[in-house]
């Protein structure tokens, strides 16, 4: 698994997941599936199969939850960057579009509708290395759009 970007509270919300799942959900799946084992023939018992399931899922979460924390790269935000755009920056563009803000952050932290770009989506990468100042080129669907940057921060 290769390294992924987080910000310091990213980070802790895979934490906190992580913790949910293993002192908590685990518990109560192994419990479901102790209840289930006493109902008698495993063979035809819907439930013993769901909590399996809901088992082989959850510890699956696990491993990857632990995969990735221990691959993580906390981001400190842009603002120590020296106005070069980076993952943890808040850039504000203008575009055919209008003007716009974006935080670059990485893959698992993107939510591109609330304005949280990936650093390896073609837009974050477009940003990536620039400056206040900047026209960005991005190939996009719908063509090559042009991107100013107003504002890095």
């Amino acid at each position: 698994m290769s390294n992924q970007y987080f910000s310091k509270e990213g980070l802790e919300k895979l934490k906190n997941e992580l913790l949910e799942r293993t002192s908590v959900l685990r518990p109560e799946i192994s419990k479901r599936i102790k209840e289930a084992k006493e109902q008698g023939d495993l063979s035809e018992n819907a439930e013993f199969d769901a909590a399996k399931e809901a088992q082989s899922i959850n510890e699956g979460r696990i491993e990857e939850i632990r995969q990735t924390i221990e691959n993580a790269i906390i981001v400190s935000d842009g603002a120590k960057s020296g106005g070069v755009v980076v993952v943890g920056s808040n850039v504000k563009v203008e575009s055919g579009k209008g003007s716009q803000q974006f935080v670059i952050v990485g893959v698992t932290e993107s939510n591109p509708t609330a304005g949280f770009i990936s650093n390896e989506s073609p837009l974050g990468k477009a940003f990536l290395g620039h400056k206040k100042g900047d026209t960005v080129e991005v190939r996009t669907p719908r063509g090559i759009e042009q991107y100013k940057i107003l504002e890095v921060k």
